[in-house]
């Protein structure tokens, strides 16, 4: 997974890694026109992408109930085809978050994609509406706010959730005062909608798709509002779709992802022979950490540079939940770890420019406001964060818990849309076992969802993202078959490791 989609996963849930080392600067389609009919002009894109890839920019409506007002900018990129003669069509790669952008993919993740998949397809990425260099919104939110443990909804050591609503007001008072008038119309069935303007602009009757975390319900939700405009529709590492609940049921996942994933941490963690071993026996590291967490609850150890410059007990956790979205991660919490059990704290880590931290927020909060109306009564909060404290520790009550779409003021325009089995049978879900952001209990909600629609590959690795990145040589086979071929398995797939 790259760094830039490490900032987008995190945004789904209004936070930004602070196990980053840094983000690729965007990639600008300033110099890119389009005209008002969708014809897409397409230019040089600059920056240091692949000479292959080109830029345009695609106009849409800001509000699609009233498509002859207020238009924005859609920035978008793709890599042709490497043989034109075996063309299928173009492939559509769908970012995670709220707050990603694949503008970058067909020069970079694009290029991992085997051959005959690259020949098959015209590679396109874009930055969705709200995300730069698309048109943009910001928050202007203090740098306090935007520190990870203060974004995800972390209790206070006692489990009192009275900041987080406190901090729930803040940032929704800033959105609505500095967001502008997009942040009404983020939203992933806008979204989804801008897709099917990019579709025609085109030039393509039907669209293929690879839909990745987040990206896997913005292209549920595309194929199920624009269903006959579908090809071949891959969706990797899956969200739960519930329409009643959305972004909050993917939050409340990483209480299960987390005791999903953490087994396979303790066991590298207590490896002989690691440099970075934090314990003798497996069995130890769990028990370790919440002792660490509780230690630092009660006696945080100051940590210069850092946002909040403290390594307090939700820092511990954080760091816990962004490292086990992949195994090369795992380093990061046992370095925290061994430097907390001996009262010191490693190097701050390195945060990606602030402006890109408040854009993400901002599309973040955006989209999972707009998307679904949460909860408005602390009562609702206070009583599920008792007793996610008590079954799972680990998480400590935080995927529960009240975050800023608690205040937000405005119901939603529109109704979720309700993912269902009515359309093609053109839809291949792939999913890691042990997947800590989106969880293979919620994946399988996604596969019930999607009825005869779909076939899933459920992979026996651990990390989130699977196809050509954190899965197994069956998945990825199975998914480079199906995008080149169109030979889906007959029915569900267990890939062993």
């Amino acid at each position: 997974m790259t760094q830039r989609k490490r900032i987008v996963r995190d945004a789904v849930l209004v936070g930004v890694s602070t196990a980053l080392l840094g983000i690729t600067a965007p990639f600008t389609a300033s110099a890119a026109t389009a005209d008002p009919a969708g014809t897409l002009t397409w230019t040089d894109c600059g920056g240091g992408a692949d000479p292959r890839q080109q830029c345009a920019t695609l106009q849409v409506p800001m509000d699609y109930a009233d498509p002859g007002g207020p238009r924005i900018d859609i920035a978008v990129s793709r890599i042709r085809s490497e043989d034109p003669d075996a063309r299928r069509g173009a492939l559509l790669l769908i970012p995670g978050g709220p707050g990603g952008s694949s503008l970058g993919d067909p020069s970079g993740k694009g290029q991992k994609l085997p051959r005959e998949v690259r020949d098959a397809y015209d590679l396109v990425g874009f930055a969705p509406r709200g995300v730069a260099p698309s048109a943009s919104v910001d928050c202007g939110l203090r740098t306090a706010d935007l520190a990870t443990s203060r974004l995800r909804p972390w209790p206070a050591p006692d489990g009192s959730i009275d900041a987080n609503l406190d901090t729930a007001r803040r940032i929704t008072d800033a959105c609505l005062r500095n967001g502008g008038e997009l942040m009404r119309h983020l939203g992933t069935a806008n979204e989804a909608r801008d897709l099917d303007r990019l579709r025609a602009a085109l030039g393509e009757r039907k669209i293929s798709a690879w839909g990745v975390s987040y990206g896997t319900y913005v292209g549920a939700v595309y194929a199920q509002l624009f269903p006959h405009r579908t090809d071949r529709v891959v969706l990797d590492s899956n969200d739960d779709p519930d329409p009643t609940r959305v972004a909050r049921a993917w939050l409340a996942g990483h209480e299960q992802g987390v005791e999903d994933t953490f087994p396979d941490f303790a066991a590298w963690a207590s490896r002989p022979g690691n440099p970075d071993r934090v314990a003798l026996r497996a069995a130890d590291v769990r028990p370790l950490f919440l002792r660490l967490a509780d230690r630092l609850d009660r006696a945080p150890i100051p940590w210069p540079g850092a946002n909040p410059e403290e390594l307090n007990g939700n820092v511990l956790r954080q760091t816990m939940l962004d490292s086990l979205y992949r195994p090369s991660s795992y380093p990061a919490l046992a370095k925290l770890m061994r430097a907390a059990a001996q009262g010191t704290v490693p190097p701050a880590p390195p945060t990606p420019p602030e402006s890109v931290l408040q854009n993400v927020t901002a599309v973040g909060v955006g989209v999972i406001c707009n998307d679904v109306a949460w909860p408005k009564s602390p009562a609702v909060y206070r009583k599920d964060v008792a007793e996610s404290r008590v079954k799972y520790p680990l998480t400590a009550g935080m995927p529960r818990n009240a975050m800023v779409c608690a205040a937000w003021p405005h119901p939603p325009r529109e109704a979720p849309v309700r993912i269902t089995g009515r359309g093609p049978s053109n839809v291949l879900l792939v999913q890691n076992e042990r997947d800590v952001a989106t969880p293979l209990s919620g994946a399988r909600k996604m596969r019930e969802a999607l009825g005869r629609r779909a076939v899933m590959v459920t992979v026996d690795s651990t990390g989130h993202d699977a196809y050509l990145a954190n899965g197994n040589a069956c998945g990825d086979r199975t998914v480079s078959r199906f995008l080149a071929t169109g030979q889906r398995p007959s029915a569900d797939l267990y890939c062993e490791g």
